[in-house]
């Protein structure tokens, strides 16, 4: 696996009941997965010969995000080591202008868009809409609200350019609440969804996720898992994929992000669901027969906890699980920075109002937001 963080940590733990070895592409060796995984090479995944030597004896490559060059994994390809996802269908999770691209040809529903090259530009699309404010993006590289400017002006989308990489105009979305359908796929073919989720985003960074989706009409649901099915169909995606999506105010769903994967919007199914995300991926990426994705719960609701005041959470750990004996608590072993990612919470049970509670309430506890 490429990328040493808690993605690759999770879906390594995933795979030890399979008896599954993991070779680990870490940055350092501190990093979350580094941490836990056996083999260990510290390496530069951007390096094509350093990906080659760590990919000799591997059965399959595959990653814990997008950041490896496109042109590297098709080297790898040509010299017969299998990279799932493939980077055919990779580079639509790397370039945003690509996704777009894919995704009108296809007629999957997207906010309005176009690449723009400079300030000036960004008026004129603005103009072919409903005016200001408008959404830039770069087209590589950024995550959790990075390489994001929310603009009202020509004068405020200088920034956007500063760094003289490619950028996305897209409309701002009349949306009511983020959802996100999350499917995965084998080589042969075989895919799975989970149920549509809702995700709520403070700050650009995934605070909660609720699984199911609270009242998400039954048959929109559908079509956002039939949706995310057929864009991982057509982008001939292996592994997992997270479509995040707008629910408008006007009932229709559209396609925000692309993330091939395991996902964020998807650690609820760690204790909620039969069969893991990180399970599932394990299971694609081998070209093993798919997990049953349903539900165990009627609601499952993960949050993250984000770095905060406990730099040592072992005593928070006691308040929590005594509170709560069913919570279920995740830590990725990285050191504790302000709104830092440093682990996530799952609970679950019959009543909503009280699942979400539990949840708020530990993670805000492990964070220091709270003392009691």
């Amino acid at each position: 696996m490429v990328g040493g963080g808690q993605l690759a940590r999770m879906t390594h733990e995933a795979g030890i009941p399979l008896g599954i070895r993991f070779k680990l592409l870490s940055d350092t060796p501190q990093d979350s997965a580094a941490q836990v995984v056996s083999e260990v090479v510290i390496g530069d995944h951007r390096d094509l010969d350093t990906l080659r030597a760590f990919a000799r004896g591997c059965d399959v490559i595959t990653f814990d995000h997008e950041h490896v060059p496109t042109e590297h994994l098709r080297a790898l390809e040509a010299d017969g080591i299998p990279v799932r996802p493939g980077p055919d269908a990779l580079v639509h999770a790397q370039d945003k202008g690509v996704m777009r691209a894919k995704l009108d040809e296809i007629g999957a529903p997207c906010p309005r868009h176009r690449l723009v090259a400079d300030p000036a530009d960004v008026s004129r699309f603005a103009a072919e809409g409903e005016g200001y404010p408008v959404i830039l993006k770069t087209v590589r590289g950024g995550y959790d609200g990075k390489g994001v400017w929310f603009v009202r002006s020509e004068a405020d989308a200088a920034d956007a350019f500063k760094a003289g990489v490619d950028v996305l105009a897209e409309e701002k979305v009349d949306f009511t609440r983020e959802l996100a359908a999350n499917v995965v796929r084998s080589p042969h073919g075989q895919a799975v969804a989970y149920p549509v989720v809702e995700s709520v985003q403070v700050d650009g960074v995934c605070d909660t996720v609720i699984a199911p989706a609270p009242g998400l009409d039954e048959e929109l649901a559908g079509e956002a898992q039939q949706l995310a099915l057929r864009i991982a169909d057509e982008l001939g995606v292996v592994g997992h994929l997270a479509v995040e999506l707008f629910e408008t105010r006007d009932g229709r769903i559209l396609v925000n992000e692309l993330a091939m994967r395991p996902h964020n919007s998807g650690h609820w199914t760690q204790d909620g669901a039969i069969t893991s995300q990180f399970a599932n991926h394990v299971r694609a990426v081998l070209d093993l027969p798919l997990g049953d994705p349903r539900p165990r719960s009627k609601w499952t609701v993960m949050c993250n906890v984000l770095g905060g005041d406990y730099p040592d959470m072992y005593y928070a750990y006691l308040h929590c699980m005594a509170r709560d004996p069913q919570l279920k608590i995740h830590m990725y072993g990285k050191d504790v920075k302000p709104g830092r990612k440093v682990g996530h919470v799952n609970t679950y049970g019959d009543d909503l109002a009280d699942v979400r509670e539990r949840a708020r309430h530990a993670a805000d506890y492990l964070r220091g937001t709270i003392t009691e």
